[in-house]
């Protein structure tokens, strides 16, 4: 049995511990929960084969990432955490036109040849059936389902697996860690054999305590909840209209929307009165209907991301036992539970099936 001490208990982290604890070994995860952690914050949607983005190194991690979704939520309720905060209930892709709606089927269709996870997708080219699906929604008569398509709350989501995790054996710690040459835990030593640091928004305090270039930048999202005066008739798929704005109805009637996304070096985590407004006018351009809903929260979260927007992760070269991840960026809820069984079984020196080299750490020179 080895000693494993995972930083940072946002889905990576708890991922990663949860791993550690199902292969039998001695974990403890600590974690400061400074407000703003993207994990707490999120409302995730495990779709990303309807992305336009070509980098291939980071198509693969969600990819697999959504592949990897329903492995891991059996294994969640295996141990009796049935509030995970998943849910596949397809995803609903608005479109303008007939030609953009054309084009984004064509190229799910050749990705599907390879993730069949993806599931039926479904052309629609009129306003009725896609009010069918959400009726709130304006001026639109064309869009795709994609039955494969997933919500998941990040919060819930990480305190299931946190949850799974203890049940397993691991230790998780809520106090302040820090490193020089050693371990602290709120001033006191803590050892390891395995160190494996997952701070996200937070990563370069501990980059620079490693050696390691400063890895992250990082975004504000204002995610706002609403609330219909009645629960919804049956679930709604996730809607993705176009653009980068999203909506995660649930059916009792509330709907997140998201997100803002603010470039900021500065730790602020409140919601701003324009940040709220940018949010639900761009909403109601799409959704004119859902004016009368109650607001119900705003939450706020801080997602990291390296310089080409790709996670990165490794072993730093200081040190052979010291793991280092960050830059999950706006995927982190869909690459997360997958990315920490890879960083359990980089822990545990087991070979792995892809050339992780290719999202290799920057080193001070």
């Amino acid at each position: 049995m080895s000693k494993y001490v995972v930083i940072g208990a946002g889905i990576l982290g708890a991922s990663t511990a949860y791993h550690l604890a199902k292969s039998g070994h001695e974990v403890t995860i600590v974690d400061r929960f400074d407000e703003g952690q993207a994990t707490d914050a999120a409302a995730g949607i495990v779709s990303p084969w309807l992305s336009q983005r070509r980098n291939k190194d980071w198509y693969y991690l969600v990819q697999n990432g959504a592949r990897y979704y329903p492995t891991f939520i059996n294994e969640l309720h295996e141990l009796g955490e049935s509030t995970t905060g998943y849910d596949q209930v397809g995803t609903l892709a608005l479109h303008k036109d007939e030609r953009s709606l054309t084009k984004m089927y064509d190229r799910v269709l050749k990705k599907k040849e390879l993730a069949p996870e993806i599931g039926e997708l479904t052309p629609i080219t009129n306003a009725e059936e896609i009010h069918n699906y959400f009726p709130y929604l304006s001026n639109y008569e064309y869009a795709l389902h994609v039955s494969g398509g997933a919500k998941v709350d990040g919060r819930a989501l990480r305190n299931a697996t946190l949850a799974a995790a203890k049940k397993l054996g691991a230790t998780c710690l809520f106090k302040e860690a820090t490193f020089s040459d050693k371990l602290y835990v709120d001033g006191e030593e803590l050892g390891y054999d395995t160190l494996i640091v997952t701070t996200g928004a937070w990563g370069n305090e501990w980059a620079d305590a490693l050696g390691i270039q400063p890895l992250v930048t990082h975004q504000k999202a204002q995610i706002v909840h609403l609330k219909a005066a009645e629960p919804f008739k049956q679930q709604p798929p996730v809607i993705m209209p176009p653009g980068t704005q999203y909506f995660v109805p649930n059916s009792d009637g509330t709907v997140v929307i998201g997100s803002t996304h603010e470039d900021t070096s500065e730790f602020h985590p409140y919601p701003t009165a324009h940040g709220v407004s940018s949010i639900l006018s761009q909403a109601f351009s799409h959704g004119e209907a859902m004016k009368p809903f109650a607001v119900q929260e705003v939450r706020v979260g801080f997602r990291p991301f390296t310089a080409n927007f790709l996670p990165s992760f490794g072993y730093i070269p200081q040190a052979d036992n010291i793991l280092f991840a960050n830059g999950l960026g706006a995927s982190g809820l869909t690459v997360g539970p997958y990315l920490g069984s890879v960083l359990s079984e980089m822990a545990q020196g087991n070979e792995l099936d892809f050339d992780v080299n290719r999202y290799q750490l920057a080193v001070h020179d």
